[in-house]
Order: C-alpha cells, then sequence, then structure tokens
C-alpha cells in the first residue's frame, strides 16, 4: 500500500519491505541508546518484527527513495513509549536518518500515520517528542501534556479526526 506523499518519497508498510528493518535496527540503537542500546531494555529487532503488519497494531511504515533507499521510518502502536497520559494509539518511533533530515521525510511519515490511523478507524492518535514539535504543530496536533522518558522530558501530542 503507497501512500501519496512528495514525488521522490515513498511510504510503504514495512511488512512490504522487512529486509529495510536491518538499516533501521542500527538507527534506532544510535538514536534511542538508553532505551536499544547495550545497557537498555529494549530490542530494537524485536520490535521492528512485531510491527511487520499492514492491519492491526502494532505496524511501521517506511520511507523510501526512488531507489528504495531507507529514509525514515513510524509506528502505529497500542501504547505509550513510557508513563504518556492518552488512550492511544500513539504515533512511536518516527525517525529520520541523519543524511535525509530536513526534506520533508518526517513530515510525510506523519502523514502517512495519520491516513494508516484512520484507515483504522481511529479518532485521535497521540505521540510524545522531544525533537518533532514544530512538525506536529503544523500538522494540527495540539500539546496536551508532558512526560518524562530516558531521554528527558517531552511534549504529548493529541491529533484528532472531526471527520469521524
Amino acid at each position: 500500500m503507497a501512500i501519496a506523499t512528495p514525488p521522490d518519497i515513498r511510504i510503504v508498510h514495512l511488512a512490504e519491505v522487512p529486509a529495510t528493518a536491518a538499516v533501521l535496527a542500527d538507527w534506532f540503537v544510535a538514536e534511542w541508546a538508553p532505551w536499544y542500546g547495550p545497557d537498555g531494555d529494549g530490542d530494537a529487532a524485536a520490535d521492528l518484527a512485531a510491527r511487520c503488519r499492514r492491519d492491526a497494531l502494532p505496524l511501521a511504515l517506511v520511507a523510501l527513495d526512488p531507489g528504495g533507499g531507507v529514509l525514515g521510518t513510524a509506528a502505529l502502536t497500542a501504547e505509550a513509549v513510557a508513563d504518556e497520559p492518552g488512550a492511544g494509539p500513539w504515533l512511536a518511533a518516527l525517525l529520520v536518518g541523519p543524511g535525509h533530515r530536513g526534506r520533508g521525510v518526517g513530515t510525510a511519515l506523519v502523514a502517512a500515520i495519520e491516513a494508516e490511523a484512520r484507515r483504522l478507524g481511529f479518532g485521535a492518535v497521540y505521540t510524545s517528542t522531544d525533537a518533532a514539535d514544530r512538525i506536529m504543530a503544523r500538522r494540527g496536533w495540539l500539546a496536551v501534556d508532558t512526560a518524562a522518558t530516558l531521554r528527558g522530558p517531552a511534549t504529548v501530542f493529541c491529533r484528532r479526526f472531526d471527520d469521524r
């Protein structure tokens, strides 16, 4: 299932490109070392394997360039990563590769997760972030709280879908 995005970005379910999980797992460890690193409780490969779905949570999307190179990823999960308030589902693991940031990949992934949440029948979606506040605000997400994470404080956002 491809989702409409800028012409140089194609977004698909991780289930369609499972081989990209190896690249993504390395990125997870580098970006979220307190959780996925050697001293953390997380398992990036297992989390990604669990997200190889199309029609149930958790699922992950992958942004690809025209040649099939990995640009970034985002997930839609039932549970929050930490103790964030909100019923869910949650946009989680929004990550754009270091060499691809600032080109609209993150915004395209957020829009794609919104579309997935709607497709699956959810009336709202939540996220917590310490880095993507501007993307969330531009896309109409509202700051509803703050939460403590392993990397420090994060803003909790909610995106409600009025068309339900």
